[in-house]
């Protein structure tokens, strides 16, 4: 494989494969590194029904396998390793892989985030089977069910108001005697007549067979464990952005990389898009929208190196 591209893409899921596509129709010599499947968190989406043109339900990895072939079907080739450096060595990045060194002109980030587990029992077995990170993706297939929701934080209060309009049975558990969400949030969420809150309280293990069927919970206060009767938890106890590659970028205080509206970081020719970089609303939908104008702002940033003047292209 040859190791100097017009664009390398760090990351496989929607956001990559949306901006290796992009790369590709422009005509840039496009690599798209991935360490391990291609599809990132989708791959945890069993059925989904949100993705516009999409009529659903479809899995993740479907869906994810059609982004893959499209973009290799407009050029772009692909790479399974783990990138470990991206540095800057005169005009071009350095990208450091398991697989060898590679260079580019351009560098669109898309590593995601990782959600914070609960780390209790059952969590991972019944992931995508009633436990699930995403009330937006998960949330309609629980219409008038019992959820837990696991949290304190915005992330908990947001998630609980949107799934409260689905269903009348949403329980909120929180190990602390306070939200630490905005005080508007948190006062939204107690005042809200389909949540219940339980503070002080500990999620110990979610139980069932082949799916969520009930969840082990402690109170602080004493009592003992106790059980009852869940069809879904959902757990928004933080994300970790995986942007430790963007040594050159700014960040916020959370580590997510800040862009401008063009995906552009900081540090000229880096791009990010997806999970990775701050943002208010993060969806498959909107993981592909920022890898298509990473690419093509990528595209654009070449054509400024080379001196040539920049001509809107057609969609």
């Amino acid at each position: 494989m040859d190791s100097e591209f017009d664009l390398i893409v760090i990351g496989g899921g929607a956001a990559g494969l949306s901006a290796a596509q992009y790369g590709a129709r422009a005509n840039l010599k496009t690599l798209l590194v991935e360490e391990l499947a291609v599809g990132g968190q989708a791959l945890l989406v069993d059925a989904l029904e949100n993705y516009p043109g999409v009529m659903g339900p479809v899995s993740g990895y479907d869906l994810s396998e059609v982004m893959r072939r499209q973009a290799e079907a407009f050029g772009a080739s692909s790479l399974t390793a783990t990138v470990s450096e991206l540095r800057k060595d005169g005009g071009f990045f350095v990208v450091d892989t398991s697989e060898g060194g590679l260079r580019a002109k351009t560098v669109v980030l898309a590593t995601g985030a990782k959600h914070r587990h609960a780390g209790v029992p059952g969590e991972e077995e019944f992931a995508g089977r009633g436990v699930s990170y995403c009330a937006t993706c998960d949330g309609p297939f629980f219409k008038g069910r019992r959820i837990m929701v696991v949290g304190g934080g915005d992330a908990a209060c947001d998630e609980s108001a949107f799934l409260a309009k689905l269903s009348d049975k949403i329980v909120v558990v929180h190990r602390r005697d306070r939200f630490r969400a905005q005080a508007s949030l948190a006062e939204r969420t107690l005042s809200n007549p389909n949540i219940e809150v339980r503070f002080n309280t500990t999620i110990k293990e979610i139980r069932g067979t082949k799916k969520v069927e009930s969840v082990l919970l402690d109170k602080a206060e004493g009592g003992g464990a106790h059980e009852e009767a869940f069809d879904a938890v959902f757990v928004f106890v933080g994300s970790i952005p995986q942007s430790a590659l963007a040594t050159g970028a700014k960040k916020d205080e959370a580590g997510y990389i800040l862009t401008d509206d063009r995906m552009a970081t900081s540090q000229p020719g880096l791009f990010a898009a997806g999970d990775v970089r701050a943002c208010s609303f993060r969806q498959l939908v909107t993981a592909a929208s920022d890898g298509a104008i990473a690419a093509h702002s990528a595209s654009q940033y070449i054509d400024e190196m080379k001196g040539e003047a920049y001509a809107p292209s057609s969609p």
